[in-house]
């Protein structure tokens, strides 16, 4: 194997997809990959203009992508509209997801069944759309394409109250390392990895979270603080690049400790 030898940019000439990537950990993941010279196709369910115009300050490296992930028709067409248009796929990071939490006796069916939708399904929904495209385009690459999929500290222990979420979470993971061995077996340019970010400071969590609850979250963290999104996008960054080349099938913590104690 050619050693590996830096040339600039990471991700200069790749094109990355990034679901949920309008908001908080997301958009840090399309703002970390755009500076390190990817196009980034940024999906959400945002209208078009509203989405694009959201994006307008990172420049010509991001086109915006309306999508809701749990509707396959919507995958097919994604899928085709970036072999149309930019012709290669190198880089998936499946992050949209809702949160809530619920004792188990309160949570409605219909609850239980969105949470699994986005979190689950859309992560099967993207692998299976553009397994083909970051397949043609990791043979390029060294170590292959990368899909970096979003699970949780939740998705490794369980949380009193988080049943719903924990379990989709969890479902991540294991589909990610299943796939990971799936495509290594295939011969397939195709790394897979789940990333298992602690409690971070979001929008959707500044918003719903009180202060109670963020000294909790503090508490529980043995680093003493949340995390903070450009943390996460880091580490993101690291997984889709080829420095993380001989990594598929891994879950890569970024918690703080909290699942060290």
């Amino acid at each position: 194997m050619a050693e590996y030898q830096y040339a600039g940019p990471r991700f200069a000439g790749n094109v990355a997809l990034v679901t949920g990537g309008l908001n908080g950990i997301g958009r840090a993941v399309v703002e970390r990959l755009a500076a390190e010279g990817c196009q980034v196709v940024v999906a959400d369910i945002m209208d078009q203009a509203a989405g694009e115009a959201s994006l307008a300050e990172i420049g010509d490296k991001a086109v915006y992508l309306r999508l809701n992930v749990c509707v396959e028709a919507e995958w097919e067409a994604a899928a085709a509209m970036i072999a149309t248009r930019f012709g290669r796929l190198d880089i998936l990071v499946a992050n949209a997801g809702v949160g809530g939490v619920s004792p188990v006796r309160d949570i409605k069916f219909e609850s239980w069944r969105h949470t699994m939708s986005v979190n689950l399904d859309g992560v099967f929904l993207s692998t299976k759309h553009c397994m083909d495209l970051l397949a043609a385009s990791g043979a390029s690459r060294r170590g292959g394409s990368s899909i970096i999929n979003m699970s949780s500290s939740m998705g490794l222990n369980g949380l009193a109250n988080a049943s719903a979420y924990s379990a989709s979470k969890g479902g991540v993971r294991l589909f990610s390392k299943s796939t990971a061995v799936e495509f290594a077996q295939m011969k397939l340019p195709v790394r897979v990895n789940s990333i298992h970010p602690g409690f971070v400071r979001t929008p959707l969590l500044v918003a719903n979270a009180s202060a109670e609850d963020v000294a909790f979250y503090e508490r529980e963290t043995p680093v003493g603080r949340l995390a903070e999104v450009d943390e996460i996008a880091a580490a993101i960054a690291f997984l889709a690049s080829e420095d993380a080349s001989y990594m598929t099938g891994s879950e890569l913590v970024v918690d703080g400790g909290y699942n060290a104690h």
